[in-house]
């Protein structure tokens, strides 16, 4: 309360102008101490005027004979007369002195002594030339004498003191001026100006003091208002003490509260009434030990949060006292209040907890991680060991959140986050980022193999089958690590080298584990600076469309043309789809740059011979857009070309991603006619039971075995026999991707595939050498 006091008292009369009276605040408390400044004044009245009197008489009696008569006199008279004008009604108003006070009362005070000043300060002027040395000694003394007389009397009123020294020191300076006497000059404005000084600060001084203490007053009287409404009425807890710390005087509330009677609480030490059962023991929480603590040293406390034990029930209060003293100032114990704010620190408990754990899966949230990450770096500092921050992603989740709603997410995570703890164990701490994003923090590490088996361990229990909703669920892990203080010695940077490790994780196919290495850091950059050229490209005409043909494995005949997306950019040169096309898929950029290659391909092929067709490769990302069939349909529509014409290339590996969305939008634009190849088959995840249930008009084969089997590894060869068989048995085609040679050639041919892809048939091509070659129909390197 005294703080707040201060601070009013700071802004207030901090303000010369306010102790001067030159300037008001809002509020009666300057009213207040203008009264006080006036009453301590008019205390000083009768003595001023016994002062003038004495003082007059003195230099009246000095002076005559050596100055003028009557002009002597008419200033006795008028020095005097001015004296008992100020004074007396003074000496009738000190019996009643007024509680308030305007500024224009303290400037009659303050006129008085400028009245009075102009009297002392005549002698100086009128007589200061004419008298002897001894007669100007002794005005020169009276006059410095009334100066700190009216310093240590009238200080209260610092306008009127100042103002004063000020006139009075002025005309001595004057008359030594006009004696011609420097030195005296000199000593005396140096004087002047430490009375004007020293009036200043003793005014503004008392005037903060008697704020100060007038406001204190008021909030104490307030205070007391309230402490004696709360006793009466019953509105808080009042508890009181002896100087052994027994309670001599509860509120019936307090006892109330309690669950006992006054005369069972009365006399019995208030520690061991709030303590309870854990009395006995004296294990005290920590808010008991704090409110003991207070009790023994006798300090004042406020706002103290305490656990009360209440028939087996914690309660929170919130306790307030202050020592009590008597008259000699003997302690004789405490007086306070308490308040039951149980609910409050329950809420506060709960709100702190969802500020620092995460709502879904009960895991610490990113400011708990962040913060552990924090203390084990330092504590790696300080032991000179390593700590450890693994960051997990989630492979597949997002298919399973777009394919099955954020409900099955939701519980999906939560037995991801269980699985987590189980797998972490207590020497480690695990949370939730965000979204599908866990951390763990390892607060000491070994050696980097023992992390990588750490991780591992994780991804397993993380990659195995879950059951939600009777849905059989199959996601995976993606795991990066950085070691502190090694790979980052804050938090950011740390957290940053283990989330580049965890890139390289997910470039890599996701599903394993990578540690954070220096040259990530460059890898991050390089990939930043292509993807801020990515978001440019389209809209700068950055794209091409390359073809390659791909022709009849039996008459060389071309068959169709496969799309191939190619970047040249100006500053970076031509970019391998390798890099551009995964950055793309992050950012989000691959459905309106898909969208653009399908439109453009359609457009392109619409010019070529009716048996010509286009293949065009679409990602998991176009997939998952609700308008693609939409775009398919546009893209044919508006470039005129027939939808089986068209064949849409998707690789196997999505199925495996986005699961019952796929087949669903597949199935939508088999509809429109458009056909279907599955690319890159057999090279991961063998989805053999999708393709009984979308009808697909090709399976190409990945270059991979082709190369295997010119090689005549068995294991190719058994391969490549196996889906030229799957694939007649169910009417569909095959392509062989890669071939570039004519001995891959002949063992491609003899092996069974009806259409070949490769080098040696022709490479991509820009958009006129395909037209050309399409409207040829053949490929010479057949025939040679």
């Amino acid at each position: 309360m005294s703080d707040r006091i201060y601070q009013r008292l700071g802004r207030s009369s901090s303000n010369w102008l306010l102790s001067l009276g030159l300037a008001d605040e809002p509020g009666a408390e300057w009213g207040r101490v203008r009264a006080v400044q006036i009453s301590a004044v008019r205390r000083f009245a009768l003595i001023r005027l016994c002062i003038t009197i004495l003082a007059s008489i003195t230099v009246f009696s000095a002076l005559q004979g050596t100055v003028p008569t009557l002009a002597l006199y008419i200033w006795f008279g008028v020095t005097n007369l001015v004296g008992l004008v100020a004074t007396v009604p003074h000496l009738r108003q000190r019996e009643f002195p007024r509680l308030v006070a305007s500024r224009s009362e303290l400037h009659l005070e303050t006129l008085g002594l400028i009245l009075a000043a102009l009297c002392w300060a005549f002698p100086q002027w009128a007589f200061g030339t004419l008298v002897a040395p001894f007669e100007l000694l002794l005005l020169w003394a009276m006059s410095t004498a009334l100066m700190a007389g009216a310093n240590y009397a009238m200080a209260r009123a610092p306008l009127a003191a100042v103002s004063f020294i000020a006139i009075v020191g002025g005309s001595l300076i004057f008359m030594m001026v006009k004696l011609g006497m420097p030195t005296m000059v000199v000593i005396t404005s140096l004087y002047t100006l430490i009375m004007v000084g020293a009036a200043l600060l003793a005014g503004r001084d008392f005037a903060d003091h008697v704020y100060a203490a007038l406001t204190l007053r008021e909030k104490n009287e307030m205070v007391s208002l309230l402490l004696r409404e709360h006793e009466v009425s019953g509105g808080d807890l009042m508890w009181q003490t002896d100087s052994s710390r027994c309670l001599t005087h509860v509120s019936p509330r307090l006892a109330d509260a309690l669950g006992l009677q006054i005369d069972e609480v009365n006399t019995r030490l208030i520690l061991e009434i709030l303590a309870g059962d854990k009395w006995q023991g004296g294990n005290f929480p920590v808010g008991l030990r704090e409110f003991a603590d207070k009790l023994i040293g006798r300090q004042t406390f406020s706002d103290l949060v305490v656990p009360v034990e209440i028939k087996g029930e914690t309660r929170w209060w919130e306790l307030s006292a202050a020592p009590r003293h008597d008259e000699n100032g003997t302690f004789i114990g405490f007086r306070g209040v308490a308040s039951d704010i149980t609910d409050a620190q329950r809420s506060a408990e709960k709100i702190n907890r969802m500020a620092r754990f995460d709502t879904l899966t009960g895991l610490p949230n990113r400011l708990q991680v962040t913060e552990a990450t924090g203390q084990a770096l330092v504590s790696a500092e300080r032991w000179k060991r390593h700590c450890g921050f693994l960051m997990i992603d989630l492979d597949r989740f997002k298919s399973i959140n777009d394919t099955l709603g954020h409900l099955i997410g939701d519980r999906l995570l939560i037995q991801v986050a269980k699985r987590l703890q189980i797998a972490v164990g207590s020497n480690a701490l695990c949370g939730r980022l965000g979204g599908d994003e866990f951390g763990v923090i390892l607060d000491e590490v070994g050696s980097s193999s023992e992390v990588e088996s750490f991780a591992l361990r994780i991804i397993d229990a993380l990659s195995r089958p879950y059951e939600v909703d009777q849905h059989t669920l199959y996601i995976g892990a993606s795991i990066g690590a950085a070691t502190g203080p090694r790979d980052g010695r804050t938090v950011e940077t740390l957290i940053r080298s283990a989330d580049l490790a965890l890139y390289r994780s997910k470039d890599n196919g996701g599903g394993c584990y990578n540690a954070y290495e220096p040259q990530l850091h460059s890898h991050a950059e390089e990939r930043r600076v292509l993807e801020i050229a990515l978001r440019k490209a389209l809209d700068k005409n950055e794209f091409q469309l390359h073809y390659q043909p791909v022709v009849n494995a039996q008459t060389g005949v071309i068959e169709s043309f496969e799309a191939l997306l190619r970047w040249n950019s100006p500053e970076l040169g031509s970019v391998s789809p390798a890099k551009f096309i995964p950055i793309a898929e992050d950012a989000r950029l691959i459905r309106t740059i898909g969208e653009w290659a399908l439109r453009t391909a359609c457009k392109e092929a619409s010019q070529w011979p009716q048996d010509v067709r286009i293949a065009v490769n679409v990602s998991a990302e176009q997939l998952l857009d609700p308008e693609f069939v939409t775009t398919v349909l546009s893209a044919l529509s508006q470039s005129g070309l027939a939808p089986s014409r068209l064949e849409l290339e998707v690789t196997e590996s999505m199925f495996m991603s986005e699961g019952t969305q796929a087949l669903t939008v597949l199935n939508r634009v088999l509809a429109l006619g458009v056909r279907l190849a599955l690319d890159d088959f057999g090279t991961g995840y063998s989805s053999l039971g999708y393709l009984s249930k979308t009808k697909f008009s090709t399976i190409k084969v990945d270059r991979s075995f082709v190369q295997g089997a010119s090689r005549n590894l068995p294991e190719s060869i058994a391969i490549i026999r196996a889906v030229v068989a799957l694939a007649e048995s169910l009417g569909m085609s095959t392509t062989a991707e890669g071939v570039e040679t004519e001995a891959e050639y002949d063992m491609i041919n003899k092996l069974g595939c009806r259409k070949i892809q490769g080098y040696l048939f022709g490479r991509p091509m820009p958009a006129a050498d395909a037209r050309g070659l399409a409207n040829r129909g053949t490929v010479a390197t057949i025939a040679a």
